[in-house]
């Protein structure tokens, strides 16, 4: 029998589902396992040797939390493949490694033992800031979160009522954002305009479900660099319009690919993953890609498609 660690954030999402509703779900599965609730201490004492894989029942933040133990302190002797439920606002992680629908069938889906590697990005520059999931970026996105930190909890006790009112905020935020200056080197190559997103992406959306890089595979081996200019300033307004009313657009926004990357941005409003950078001054900033450091079981059918 394969023995699993489940990390469990009881606050995420709505919390339909108790530990003990889990723990049968998995048992139920023919995964034995032990429970910690990553709202408590000791949380992150993982008994490497007797554990053959995690399961993480959260949203990105979770992931992430999980993530900057595993990645940063070392705290395994080897490395677990990862079950991901995903219960939180937006899950953008489980999203784009396909991890949707039915807890059960999820959890039940691991039997088949489809794992997919995961890339990391590696940051230079930034000292309270290490590494990232989702993507790393400058300009709107960050005004975004900040605003939302700012909203009554009541205003967005669910996760329909967040991810639609982090659109609206989006939209009004797009109107009157002004753009500032980026440069950007890729193999050598410069990159330079006033824009008013710059994002760099493993997954394929961020915050609120923007799927601005539709195409990306946080596995493959390439950033995906999005870049929005004040010239597209209207169309990335129809885009975000459109997620309001329900409707997803592909975005056409420039977009270039990159293992390795430089870029300074001429601001201090930028974002690791969900949360927020406290920059004192523009700096040029590194990043590097390392491939495949965490896995994720994944259904069959993203191992096909890919």
């Amino acid at each position: 029998m394969k023995f699993a660690k489940l990390l469990h954030n009881p606050g995420a999402g709505e919390g339909d589902l108790t530990k003990k509703d889990l723990i049968t779900l998995i048992q139920s599965a023919g995964f034995g396992c032990s429970y910690s609730s990553t709202k408590k201490k000791g949380w992150e004492n993982i008994e490497s040797m007797e554990t053959d894989f995690l399961i993480l029942a959260g949203g990105d933040g979770t992931v992430r939390k999980v993530a900057s133990e595993l990645l940063d302190k070392k705290l395994l002797d080897k490395k677990l493949p990862i079950g991901l439920l995903p219960f939180g606002t937006a899950n953008n992680i489980a999203k784009t490694l396909g991890i949707i629908g039915d807890t059960n069938h999820i959890i039940q889906s691991w039997n088949e033992k489809y794992l997919k590697k995961f890339d990391v990005g590696k940051i230079y520059g930034l000292p309270k800031c290490k590494f990232f999931l989702e993507s790393f970026g400058y300009g709107i996105f960050p005004n975004v979160m900040r605003k939302m930190q700012e909203l009554d909890e009541k205003e967005i006790n669910t996760p329909e009522k967040s991810l639609q009112k982090a659109l609206l905020v989006l939209q009004k935020i797009i109107d009157k954002a002004e753009p500032s200056y980026c440069k950007i080197v890729v193999d050598g190559v410069e990159h330079v305009g006033n824009y008013l997103l710059a994002e760099v992406m493993n997954t394929a959306s961020i915050g609120p479900n923007l799927k601005l890089a539709p195409l990306a595979d946080p596995g493959d081996g390439v950033f995906e660099i999005i870049l929005v200019a004040d010239s597209q300033r209207n169309e990335f307004a129809e885009y975000v319009e459109n997620k309001i009313n329900g409707r997803e657009i592909p975005s056409t926004f420039t977009t270039l690919k990159a293992k390795q990357l430089s870029i300074f941005w001429d601001g201090m409003d930028a974002h690791v993953d969900d949360e927020l950078v406290d920059i004192k001054k523009p700096e040029v900033v590194k990043i590097e890609l390392l491939h495949g450091l965490l896995e994720f079981f994944v259904p069959r059918s993203i191992l096909a498609s890919a």
